[in-house]
């Protein structure tokens, strides 16, 4: 395994992130301990969570992915032994389970957020918490562009308030470090100038999506992980599995993703199918499987902290892990980027 630092905190992490949403949903409890214990013992030091998950997003299994990871940690201690990272939600009709899909970054809700999460994970502290997405309207969640806000924009919480009660949970020992989610680089940069003028805790992370698929956060954030040592958590790496190659040629697997939730077609269009032939063809060419070269890519870019994987299998599991053993060389790279000014960033 590959360790790094957080962003431009202390903390070492692995360069591959155990992503966790599935489970609670499309695995059990025992499948979840089953890919905690094999990636722990595999230098997988990383996890990353939500109180949004289990995903789809559901009243009935809110929190529950949490809850089986402090189950774990009941069962088996060694929470010294992970970096845990969660979220709070943000604002929206999909999630009114949560307080009233009102969400809001204040002290309030922060607070009442943070306990809860920390209750069901059965610890007394975080190692990183993130806001998972704005509460203003903005580009992200598949929207490439950014647009004027369709209706007035009433009881935003000020960035100001939202860092002075982040630092002061950082300094009460609740968490360690903070960052942000499915964030622009305005907002990003306005978050570190006001952290470095009023001496607040300064983001360390964003966890934005990223993989051969999107590659949006080259523009603008890939300058700001640089300059300011904010580091990227890339989430969704294999575009929903689809960069795997298991939907080509119209398949569509039983039990997988598409087939249980088919309006998760982010990364279905047509051309991102058609990005994703020739991504499958140029690994297969290289022997290597389609899943090897797109997590491989993300694992080699300089601005990404972790890479986070997410597994329905322990097959899936062991070959996300391994990628991190898999260098690419200058004629896939090239090839790759060959590709991408073909289809450039087909699904946002």
């Amino acid at each position: 395994m590959i360790y790094n630092n957080l962003g431009h905190s202390d903390i070492q992490v692995s360069r591959i992130c155990l992503g966790t949403m599935t489970w609670g949903e499309q695995n059990t409890q025992d499948e979840a301990f089953e890919q905690m214990d094999y990636a722990l013992e595999n230098g997988v030091n990383f996890w990353d969570t939500a109180e949004l998950y289990s995903v789809p997003p559901r009243a009935e299994t809110y929190g529950r992915t949490e809850e089986i990871i402090g189950n774990w940690f009941a069962k088996h201690g060694r929470r010294s032994e992970v970096v845990l990272a969660s979220k709070i939600a943000g604002p929206g009709e999909f999630v009114r389970h949560i307080r009233g899909g009102n969400g809001r970054f204040n002290r309030e809700q922060i607070h009442q957020a943070l306990d809860a999460s920390l209750k069901r994970l059965q610890t007394d502290y975080l190692d990183l918490y993130q806001l998972h997405w704005p509460e203003r309207q903005t580009n992200y969640f598949g929207q490439l562009g950014f647009s004027e806000p369709a209706h007035q924009e009433n009881g935003l919480t000020p960035f100001e308030e939202t860092l002075e009660v982040l630092t002061e949970l950082v300094k009460a020992g609740k968490i360690r470090h903070i960052g942000l989610s499915n964030e622009t680089p305005w907002a990003t940069m306005k978050m570190l100038h006001i952290a470095e003028s009023k001496g607040l805790e300064k983001i360390v992370t964003v966890q934005n999506p990223y993989s051969l698929l999107n590659r949006s956060y080259e523009v603008g954030m890939a300058e700001i992980a640089y300059r300011e040592g904010v580091g990227l958590l890339a989430y969704s790496p294999l575009g929903f599995g689809v960069l795997s190659g298991k939907y080509l040629q119209g398949q569509l697997p039983k039990g997988s993703r598409l087939d249980l939730f088919p309006h998760y077609d982010r990364y279905s269009n047509d051309n991102a199918v058609k990005a994703t032939e020739l991504y499958a063809s140029l690994a297969r060419s290289k022997g290597l499987s389609p899943t090897q070269l797109a997590l491989a890519f993300v694992n080699s870019r300089p601005f990404v902290s972790a890479n986070i994987i997410g597994a329905t299998s322990m097959a899936q599991l062991k070959e996300n892990i391994a990628s991190i053993e898999i260098n690419l060389d200058d004629d896939i790279l090239q090839r790759i980027e060959e590709i991408h000014r073909q289809y450039t960033i087909p699904s946002p």
